[in-house]
């Protein structure tokens, strides 16, 4: 495979034709050619294209976790390359109670340098205001939830820590959107980098036993993806896809990991909600 260094070369060489990384790297965003930097990351693996990251984007560089059902394997695989990496984790305020204990086992365990950010609305403010949104069981109204309690603390997460690449756990047999990422993306002003892109369920299974890594609580319990409790189910018999035990069967994302219309973006930028 490319060696890092070449693949670092090819990027310090479009900021400043330097065959070093560019301390500009570290405090502003690197204006990137993501068609040739995923052609050289082609065959690269999960740890390489961390350390292809770390270099890149420096203190610019954040990832995020779910504390879900695999989280530990994006948690431990990041932290052995950037141990002090900023782990943003969006607390919706809805989460099942083993989810809370799971983040603080792994936090401690990990030593996890992490950021929790709540939305502004508390649960009893925002189901006084709009009602359980959730509970309507329609796409608008899940949106607009996924707005609140998601989408707008994230974004408000990314530019408190002024990143400028997110590392996240994608991986294309998840979800529909998810089969047309690459290793590098780019989401509204933010670089994407999906390490474990390309891995299947077993490269997972492999990876947590490999390093006696736990699963979340909910797995025995049949789970395959758990965000809220009130919108999480096992897997049933009849799904197609692990995403369809969550939001009801109505969608497979939440919004963190799609694209804002121009529109959204600049509501989220000046709400106060």
């Amino acid at each position: 495979m490319p060696h890092l260094n070449l693949i670092n070369s090819q990027v310090n060489g479009a900021q400043a034709g330097s065959h070093q990384v560019s301390e500009t790297l570290h405090t502003s965003k690197p204006d990137l050619d993501l068609e040739e930097i995923n052609q050289t990351l082609t065959n690269a693996n999960a740890q390489q294209v961390v350390e292809w990251a770390a270099q890149t984007f420096g203190d610019g560089l954040v990832m995020s976790t779910s504390f879900g059902i695999q989280a530990a394997v994006m948690l431990h695989l990041v932290t052995q390359v950037i141990p002090d990496i900023p782990v943003i984790w969006v607390d919706t305020g809805y989460l099942p109670a083993e989810t809370y204990r799971f983040a603080d086992e792994l936090t401690q365990r990990l030593q996890l340098n992490l950021k929790v950010y709540q939305s502004p609305l508390t649960p009893a403010r925002m189901e006084a205001l709009y009602g359980k949104l959730w509970d309507k069981k329609d796409v608008e109204s899940l949106n607009q939830y996924d707005k609140i309690r998601k989408v707008e603390p994230m974004q408000r997460a990314l530019r408190e820590l002024k990143a400028t690449a997110w590392l996240a756990g994608l991986r294309k047999d998840q979800t529909d959107h998810r089969k047309s990422l690459s290793k590098l993306a780019q989401q509204g002003n933010f670089y994407k980098v999906h390490p474990i892109l390309t891995w299947s369920s077993r490269d997972i299974y492999h990876y947590l036993t490999a390093h006696d890594l736990p699963y979340h609580p909910y797995f025995d319990k049949g789970y395959v993806s758990v965000g809220d409790w009130h919108s999480s189910r096992p897997m049933m018999a009849g799904d197609e896809s692990e995403r369809d035990s969550r939001f009801h069967g109505l969608k497979q994302e939440c919004g963190l990991h799609l694209p804002l219309s121009p529109e959204a973006a600049q509501s989220l930028d000046s709400s106060t909600l």
